[in-house]
C-alpha cells in the first residue's frame, strides 16, 4: 500500500521537484499540493494523506499554524517541516505544533524519501545539520536548563546517555554503535524514556534535550562503563 503524501510550499518549482523525486519510488504517492496553509488544510481534508511535507514560511496561514491545525484535526496526518538554514525559530515552533521532524529543503533525494518512509512508519526525523543549528540557537540560559533538568532525575544513567545521543540527532543504529548495544535495546531505552518523561515522541525528547542542555557542544557527558 502506497504512502500518501501532500506537498505544501508556496513555490511551485519546489513542489514539482519533490513530486518528481517521490513519484520515482513506487511506494510513495503524491495525492495533493498546496501553496499556503489554508489550501493545505483543505487538501489534507480531501486527500487524507499519511504524511505532509510542510514549508514553514508562507503567506497567510504559515506552516506552523497549518501544522497545529492539521495535527489537531479529524485527520491528523504526520507532518515533516521543510526548512532552510535561516528558519530555526520556525522549525522549533513547528515541532512544538506537532510535526514529526524536519528536513532541509535541499536535502538529497534519498534523504527525502527515507524521511517520508520513516515518519509514515511512526518514527521521527531530524536532519543533523539543522539539529546543530537548533542546539546553537535554543540552548537558553543556564538557570532555565537547570530547572528543566530536574525532569531527568527519573532516568537511569544509560537512559540519560541514550537521550543525549537522541538529542544530538543520532539514529538508532548510530546510538547502538556508540554505546555498543543492539538496536532493539536502544528502542527499548527510548520507549522507557518517553514513558518516564511523559513525552509524545522522539521529537519531543529532542526538544527537552535541548532545553536541558544535553546537546550543548561544550558539555562533557560521561558514558557508563556498564
Amino acid at each position: 500500500m502506497s504512502i500518501r503524501v501532500v506537498l505544501v510550499d508556496d513555490q511551485a518549482l519546489v513542489r514539482t521537484g519533490f513530486r518528481l523525486v517521490l513519484d520515482e519510488t513506487g511506494d510513495i504517492e503524491v495525492v495533493g499540493e498546496a501553496a499556503d496553509g489554508v489550501q493545505a488544510m483543505d487538501v489534507v481534508t480531501r486527500a487524507r494523506p499519511d504524511v505532509v511535507l510542510m514549508d514553514v514560511r508562507m503567506p497567510g496561514v504559515d506552516g506552523v499554524e497549518a501544522t497545529r491545525r492539521i495535527r489537531s484535526g479529524t485527520h491528523p496526518a504526520k507532518v515533516i517541516i521543510l526548512t532552510t538554514f535561516d528558519l530555526d525559530e520556525y522549525v522549533l515552533a513547528g515541532l512544538r505544533a506537532g510535526a514529526s521532524g524536519f528536513l532541509l529543503k535541499d536535502a538529497l533525494a534519498a534523504d527525502l524519501i527515507s524521511a517520508v518512509r520513516v515518519v509514515a512508519a511512526g518514527e521521527s526525523v531530524a536532519a543533523p545539520s539543522v539539529t546543530r543549528r537548533l542546539i546553537a540557537h535554543y540552548l537558553g540560559s543556564a538557570p532555565a536548563r537547570s530547572a528543566t533538568s530536574e525532569r531527568l532525575t527519573t532516568l537511569t544513567g544509560r537512559e540519560r546517555e541514550v537521550l543525549t545521543l537522541v538529542t544530538r540527532g543520532l539514529s538508532n543504529p548510530e546510538i547502538a554503535a556508540a554505546l555498543v548495544l543492539s538496536e532493539s535495546t536502544v528502542k527499548t531505552h527510548i520507549s522507557r524514556i518517553l514513558a518516564k518523561l511523559d513525552l509524545r515522541d522522539r521529537v519531543q525528547a529532542v526538544i527537552l534535550g535541548y532545553e536541558c542542555g544535553l546537546a550543548d557542544p561544550d558539555r562533557r557527558d560521561h558514558t557508563s562503563a556498564h
